[in-house]
């Protein structure tokens, strides 16, 4: 059985709403079956994408559609913006993201939330000309003191935490920060993690510290970041 169809399941869905605060909803869809067709506005930014890309993305509008009719919402066009970010419906916030065999997207109201980042990637060890490139010093230092057999996969939990915390700063800074730009600091023992901000950027200082949560189950890892629309991110993030 696929990643996908055991993600899929009641259980497993409402696992993955726990990575946030209440009142997200969590859809997931799988890009090598057939998906609805994307509203036309969506559709627009694939126009000249290969076939997989296409399947991909219709698999990711059909996890956010999905997402917004779990909370009561009906369904509406989720387009590129000028940034090929995705833009969402006024009132709503969202995410999504994919790997093989996995597209995922997470939305939530914006009474509570001011924006939210989530991320997978399969549960494999991260290729190791790339950990120098993701990860800063400490976060090396940190891997170092791991247990050999699963540094690699810890690496790539790093990776994944810095897509969720860039995916999630990103609407309220518009900033194009990299991986050198945040440190993450995992809690294994309850899978939860800080990504510090070690840049200024428009909307958050430098030191800014996002909190966030992260799940690795059926062969994938999933890192998630959200904001509230409260005082509290101000300081430590939210979560």
């Amino acid at each position: 059985m696929s990643a996908c169809r055991k993600l899929a399941s009641e259980t497993r869905l409402a696992d993955l709403a726990g990575l946030f605060p209440p009142g997200v909803a969590v859809e997931v869809s799988d890009p090598s079956s057939v998906q609805p067709a994307p509203f036309a506005e969506e559709a627009v930014a694939m126009a000249r994408a290969t076939p997989a890309r296409q399947r991909e993305f219709a698999a990711g509008r059909a996890a956010a559609h999905g997402a917004m009719r779990r909370l009561g919402r009906t369904a509406a066009p989720v387009p590129h913006g000028p940034d090929r970010a995705p833009r969402w419906p006024a009132g709503l916030c969202g995410s999504i993201s994919h790997c093989e065999g996995l597209c995922l997207a997470a939305v939530a109201p914006t009474q509570s939330l001011r924006s939210l980042g989530v991320d997978v990637e399969p549960d494999a060890a991260l290729p190791e000309d790339l950990i120098d490139e993701v990860t800063c010093l400490v976060e090396r230092a940190w891997l170092s003191a791991q247990s050999a057999s699963v540094r690699g996969r810890l690496a790539r939990l790093i990776f994944s935490a810095k897509e969720a915390a860039y995916k999630c700063q990103y609407p309220v800074s518009g900033a194009m920060i990299g991986f050198q730009d945040l440190v993450i600091t995992p809690d294994l023992d309850t899978g939860q993690f800080e990504a510090t901000l070690l840049r200024t950027v428009p909307g958050f200082r430098e030191g800014q510290c996002f909190h966030g949560r992260f799940l690795m189950c059926e062969g994938v890892i999933v890192t998630a970041v959200s904001l509230s629309q409260g005082p509290r991110w101000s300081m430590q993030g939210s979560g």
